[in-house]
């Protein structure tokens, strides 16, 4: 059966699809069915109605994330329709995302994102444009690197918590990098420790 929504700690994850447009090389995705036990590879995406009703009491959760094993902005209708429900609920909204969002859907789409998400983590993983495509693999080449930094302004200007991350495994001089890279873009930088395997 497939696993729409799992539990991490006290989050809520809702995994929407395992479509991306990366391949990163550092993916969880690659070699592994799920992570911490869950099985997050999909033989159908859900529907708002089919994640809505895998939902129980949501009082209980810190935050509700979409983070599965694809990018969430590839569904951003789906995403959209679950993240107002919840909203009603008062929960507090993350997407965790390649930042690709704008590109995916062929337009802006912060603005929606802005009526229901109370937190964005953009994940920036390498340090320029040319580090990024040889480390994630993104079909819009070179350009998904300024676009995700574009995409994480745009959200931070409308009012969303955005915050980049970088794996640590990436190493020191190029973490220091992104950290020079995120105060020149005005935007906050998380250093993440790679999970190798769960």
């Amino acid at each position: 059966m497939d696993t729409y929504v799992y539990e991490l700690g006290e989050n809520l994850y809702i995994n929407l699809t395992n479509r991306c447009s990366n391949t990163c090389s550092f993916c969880v995705r690659n070699g592994h069915e799920g992570y911490f036990g869950n099985k997050l590879w999909l033989k159908k995406e859900p529907t708002a109605e089919e994640v809505l009703g895998a939902i129980g009491d949501v009082s209980k959760y810190k935050q509700v994330v979409f983070c599965g094993f694809g990018e969430p902005t590839e569904r951003i209708d789906v995403l959209m329709q679950v993240a107002k429900e919840l909203k009603k609920k008062g929960c507090v909204i993350r997407i965790n995302t390649n930042g690709q969002g704008n590109l995916i859907n062929g337009r802006d789409i912060t603005a929606d994102l802005a009526e229901c998400v109370d937190v964005i983590n953009v994940s920036l993983n390498a340090c320029d444009a040319e580090k990024y495509q040889k480390l994630c693999h993104s079909r819009f080449g070179e350009k998904a690197f300024e676009e995700l930094l574009s995409f994480a302004e745009k959200c931070r200007d409308r009012g969303i918590d955005t915050v980049l991350s970088v794996v640590d495994i990436i190493g020191q001089e190029d973490v220091e990098k992104c950290r020079a890279l995120a105060k020149a873009h005005n935007l906050k930088l998380r250093v993440r420790a790679y999970i190798a395997d769960n």
